[in-house]
């Protein structure tokens, strides 16, 4: 069971709405500008897209590898925990 803390959500929902702003600011920069000619905005623009999709892949690359190494290291850690158990109640011994 997961529960997922309210504090991550009112962080993930400042850090949306300040993307989000640096993205309005940006666009209103651009259309303001009249000394750069529209294909050099967009250019920027196209730009700055392409980087933000790269940058959400790689958090999401390493969250996932993250996840993946927290997911083996719990499977040994039960693997670990029931030989002990084997061994501590083992008749033999």
């Amino acid at each position: 069971m997961y529960n997922e803390n309210s504090d991550n959500g009112m962080i993930l929902t400042i850090n949306v709405a300040g993307v989000l702003l640096a993205y309005a600011l940006l666009a209103i920069s651009l259309w303001m500008s009249t000394d750069v000619p529209l294909s050099t905005k967009g250019y920027w623009g196209m730009g700055i897209v392409l980087l933000t999709i790269s940058l959400i892949n790689v958090v999401k690359y390493r969250f996932d590898q993250r996840s993946s190494a927290d997911r083996i290291r719990q499977i040994e850690d039960a693997k670990n925990e029931r030989l002990l158990e084997e061994f501590v109640s083992d008749p033999k011994a």
